[in-house]
């Protein structure tokens, strides 16, 4: 697959579930339960850091595999690295100020200025929905191979 002007197929399914977000203690949006379902997290609630398993369910829905794992950096050995970012390709972040750190966020590239990164992607302050990040926190985008 390779990139061309049009949108991926994978964003209208991502950006249809804007809105959907984590449910209070005690309840869980079974939605996300669902997203989890597409990792080694199946059967867990929304309480869990769920990043990888939405763009994990968003690829699955056009029958794209993902990395099947909850972890976020997973992603930096999926695909193929693109050198510049392309509207909707996988963007993995650092959480944290050590780049080495197993801790990370993924989503999908929107756009970005000279100091921020904005992603739509699960679990960005506990929804879908887009969200502005360091752009210095970049640790790589990719594509599906």
């Amino acid at each position: 697959m390779r990139h061309t002007d049009e949108a991926p197929a994978w964003m209208p399914i991502a950006l249809a579930e804007r809105g959907v977000r984590r449910f209070g203690p005690g309840q869980s949006n079974p939605r996300i339960v669902e997203y989890n379902g597409h990792t080694a997290l199946v059967g867990y609630d929304d309480k869990i850091s769920w990043c990888s398993s939405f763009v994990n369910w968003c690829l699955g829905r056009i029958g794209i595999r993902g990395t099947g794992s909850a972890l976020a950096r997973s992603w930096l050995d999926w695909g193929r690295p693109l050198e510049q970012p392309v509207y909707g390709c996988v963007a993995v972040l650092t959480r944290e100020d050590d780049p080495a750190s197993w801790k990370g966020h993924v989503g999908f590239y929107l756009r970005h200025d000279a100091e921020t990164i904005y992603l739509l992607g699960g679990n960005q302050l506990e929804e879908v929905r887009e969200l502005g990040y360091p752009l210095d926190s970049v640790l790589g985008y990719r594509w599906p191979a």
